[in-house]
């Protein structure tokens, strides 16, 4: 699919030049600087220097003394603890680093988590009756639990005190908990709003030493967990969750938890970890036992202490290989349905459905079809009676409007701007169908159905060094609203004859009039390589990395696109 090329707001000239004499660096660096908001000497400073003091008092969010109250009675009375949360990284993260943080501090604590097909998202009826039956009289719910309005007043009138760690957006009402910890509350004063659960859990276990007076590593040795989180659940790294996301890769790689550690090992990389290798090596496995298996399962494993650690990890990536074999299965299915049907192929929208279906893959189906369509997308399948599905949205369309718009046709839906989870009625599923693409039809923009390649800066080949790349490098970690910043240069050459590898990638040589030659990887662009002529000038846009191969490293192009010229 061809994909738009929109160059970035390059700033305020001025504020560029100055930054760029006052910290001595390239000028398209200080423009990506001012382009995230970095405009003077101390502000870069702060951005490339993180430190944890730079961390936010917890005590500023809405709700959090409260929950400290609570917390501390129930430890002094001896009452049982019950840490709740979901099945995904960022739920499973949340509820290993917050047992164990309190587990410190009390022998009657465990820890649940929902069973995906039997229970759903979220707080469930089943949890509840779970805590009640066991003598549980309080539940710290995290990443979830901020529209659970009457599941929070089931469990008080059965004795049962909540306190909910949730960063998803609230309702009109707040449930009537002891506590709501959840940064999007309108009248929380906490100036950083995009937390991950895990994060909020990070908070809670922060605020409990300050009150303490315990040592700031009663909580820091939780970083590892929470910076997989902010990779997973794909919140912004800037401002707070940046400097989560920065200290939680060094812990990752010098001295990860042991469950972290041998899920390194079985995932083939045990070293030099980043935000993208999170997301793509140890995400997909953490996320792997709740789609397969039970959630339990990766909290377990978070858990370990032990040799019993790999064991566990092994486990996790049997269930991610079935994973894969389910939703390569299911990917092909929905694209058959699409393809044999005109009318699906010329919506606005994807909505398909198959009784049949696992439902722990369909939203990565999802993330599939959007992919390839590039559409607001919904897939379904039949779950207790209901049709519950996972819907996943394209860069610049707002999903949870749209279902809201649609929320007369659902039992009930949850999530944000790019993501949800939802459950109708079976008998509603033609006329949500078709109402949900009249609602993205009507306010869904052109330029919306076509992917976007968001380019930083112009520069020349020659402007790439290693103090560029170094510098470069110090911009991380990268991930949403602080991305790897993405390049262009035109009149760009072949320097060598390009060559097709794997299925339909691209390798090939370039340079720039006095520049060196690099060495590129073009992704998914083989289709150029009977394009690319020796003496045609092109343009390219790119990302720049280290390939590192037998010990030795070098400076390499990632094309993301080729324009003739």
């Amino acid at each position: 699919m061809e994909k738009r090329w929109a160059m970035v707001n390059t700033g305020n000239l001025n504020t560029t030049e100055a930054l760029a004499l006052e910290l001595n660096i390239d000028p398209s660096l200080a423009q990506i600087l001012t382009q995230r908001g970095i405009s003077t000497f101390e502000e870069a400073r702060h951005f490339f220097r993180p430190h944890l003091n730079q961390l936010h008092d917890p005590f500023l969010m809405k709700g959090m003394e409260k929950a400290i109250e609570r917390i501390k009675l129930a430890l002094n009375k001896e009452e049982k603890i019950l840490i709740y949360g979901d099945y995904d990284v960022d739920g499973t993260t949340a509820v290993a680093l917050t047992f164990s943080f309190f587990k410190q501090f009390t022998n009657k604590i465990e820890y649940y988590i929902p069973d995906r097909h039997k229970e759903g998202y979220g707080i469930s009826i089943a949890g509840i009756d779970y805590a009640n039956t066991n003598g549980f009289s309080l539940i710290i719910a995290l990443d979830c639990g901020i529209r659970s309005i009457d599941k929070v007043d089931y469990a008080a009138a059965l004795n049962i005190d909540f306190i909910i760690c949730d960063h998803h957006l609230p309702g009109e009402e707040i449930p009537s908990a002891v506590a709501v910890l959840d940064p999007k509350q309108v009248d929380c004063a906490y100036p950083f709003k995009e937390l991950s659960g895990c994060g909020i859990g990070f908070k809670l276990a922060q605020a409990y030493c300050m009150v303490m007076d315990l040592p700031n590593s009663n909580y820091e040795q939780y970083l590892d967990l929470t910076m997989v989180s902010i990779a997973a659940d794909i919140v912004p790294i800037v401002d707070e969750n940046r400097v989560l996301a920065h200290f939680g890769l060094l812990k990752l790689n010098e001295n990860p938890c042991a469950g972290l550690k041998a899920l390194m090992a079985v995932g083939g990389k045990t070293t030099s970890y980043t935000i993208t290798d999170v997301v793509f090596i140890l995400a997909p496995r953490i996320n792997a036992a709740g789609r397969m298996a039970h959630g339990n399962e990766a909290v377990k494993m978070l858990l370990c202490e032990t040799d019993m650690a790999l064991d566990q990890s092994t486990f996790i990536n049997t269930q991610n290989t079935d994973r894969k074999t389910f939703d390569q299965t299911i990917t092909l299915e929905a694209l058959a349905m699409i393809e044999e049907s005109e009318e699906l192929i010329n919506r606005k929208t994807t909505v398909v459905y198959h009784e049949t279906w696992n439902k722990g893959v369909i939203g990565i189906v999802a993330s599939r079809l959007t992919e390839k369509y590039y559409r607001p997308t919904i897939v379904l399948t039949e779950s207790n009676g209901s049709y519950t599905g996972s819907a996943r949205s394209v860069a610049d369309y707002d999903l949870y409007e749209a279902l809201l718009e649609c929320s007369d046709l659902l039992e009930q839906f949850g999530g944000h701007k790019f993501a949800a989870g939802l459950t109708l009625k079976p008998e509603n599923l033609v006329s949500f169908s078709d109402k949900f693409e009249r609602v993205v039809a009507a306010t869904i923009s052109q330029n919306a159905l076509i992917p976007e390649i968001a380019i930083d800066a112009e520069i020349n080949l020659t402007q790439i060094d290693a103090k560029f790349f170094r510098i470069l490098t110090q911009m991380g970690p990268f991930g949403p609203q602080n991305m790897n910043p993405t390049f262009v240069s035109h009149g760009v050459s072949l320097a060598g004859f390009p060559q097709i590898v794997g299925t339909n990638h691209l390798k090939l040589s370039v340079k720039q009039q006095n520049s060196a030659i690099f060495e590129c990887i073009a992704f998914n662009l083989a289709s150029f390589e009977e394009k690319l002529k020796a003496n045609t000038l092109f343009s390219i846009c790119y990302t720049i990395e280290e390939n590192v191969w037998k010990e030795k490293r070098k400076l390499q192009l990632n094309i993301k696109g080729i324009k003739l010229t």
